[in-house]
């Protein structure tokens, strides 16, 4: 099924360069109070927050861009076939717009304002998206891999479902310590221990298709992007996340380069590898090559995939051992001089 409009697809892509562009040359330019007030921010305020420090004109062109995807989305999946991957990836879709709107919610209370301030930052990686996730590595593999739909299918909705179950509720990780009530330090830490359960599971389902394959794709590098998506998602959002998320020891961690090396990885495993995956299978197809890139391109592609990695991994590790470092110097003495 044709895209629904190609031309909306187009504009709103100028447009959310355009916006993205803009900001970021006022960030570089100009003051930012002074580019607050030259957008008028006080009529909605709604800058000034870690991540959400956008002027709201460009959170209202944002919201204008994920509105139009949506709907184009929504609109190609209603006169093509509705399937288990184009529900999930649509209903995804549909929260990264919804929760988004939070970003305008700006409460003058701190506490308060932390406590919504994750229904974004949050909801949005260690929630919705991993239904975005979920879905197009689950298209890919289905084209790479020739294994029945039914399966894959299955093998979803246990995975989303464990995302969504383990995500929601685990977001309490986030509340240990900015003021709401101490029962979130039982229900994120029993939670957030759940939440490397559906990253392991997509790394079993993506090596058990694989596996199972009915024919050998010409398009390898794309299996290997998907694969290897699935490995650094584990290890960036499951692995790491999980060695700071338990309150005994995120006591100590919390806003330290330990959770600069989980953020590295897991934003490059879970964001990153699966955009390149979804890149490197259909690129080759619009340029007029279904079977894939010629063998040495797709050896040069596989190169870039383990530098990436490697890469990746290795800032990963660095990040590690300083943020190790960090906590041994400046939060296990008892002396008030560790953290001057």
């Amino acid at each position: 099924v044709e895209l629904h409009s190609p031309w909306l697809a187009k504009v709103m892509l100028w447009v959310f360069t355009g916006t993205g562009v803009a900001t970021i040359l006022g960030y570089l330019m100009v003051p930012y109070a002074r580019l607050a007030e030259l957008t008028h921010n006080e009529l909605l305020p709604t800058m000034g927050r870690e991540f959400l420090e956008q002027p709201t004109i460009t959170k209202i062109g944002i919201v204008i861009v994920c509105l139009s995807f949506v709907y184009n989305i929504g609109m190609t999946i209603l006169k093509g076939r509705k399937t288990v991957i184009t529900m999930i990836l649509i209903t995804g879709l549909i929260g990264l717009a919804v929760f988004f709107l939070f970003s305008f919610y700006n409460p003058v209370i701190l506490t308060v304002d932390k406590f919504f301030w994750w229904w974004v930052v949050h909801l949005w990686v260690e929630g919705v998206w991993e239904l975005i996730l979920a879905a197009i590595l689950a298209f890919v593999l289905i084209k790479v891999t020739g294994v029945d739909r039914e399966i894959i299918e299955k093998w979803l909705y246990v995975i989303v479902a464990m995302a969504l179950i383990s995500g929601l509720i685990g977001m309490g990780h986030h509340y240990f310590w900015i003021g709401p009530g101490e029962y979130w330090l039982w229900l994120g830490s029993i939670f957030s221990a759940l939440e490397p359960l559906p990253f392991f599971m997509m790394v079993v389902f993506a090596f058990k298709m694989v596996k199972q394959r009915r024919h050998q794709h010409q398009n390898q590098v794309a299996t290997t992007w998907a694969l290897g998506t699935a490995v650094m998602s584990f290890l960036g959002a499951g692995v790491w996340g999980f060695l700071h998320t338990l309150a005994p020891i995120n006591y100590y961690t919390h806003g330290s380069q330990i959770t600069a090396a989980h953020g590295h990885l897991a934003f490059f495993g879970a964001y990153v590898m699966v955009v390149l995956t979804i890149i490197s299978y259909a690129m080759p197809i619009m340029r007029g090559r279904p079977q894939g890139n010629s063998v040495t391109a797709q050896r040069l592609e596989t190169a870039a995939f383990w530098t990436m990695c490697l890469s990746m991994f290795g800032i990963t590790l660095a990040l590690t051992v300083a943020g190790a470092w960090q906590i041994a110097l400046q939060r296990l003495p008892d002396a008030g001089e560790a953290l001057g």
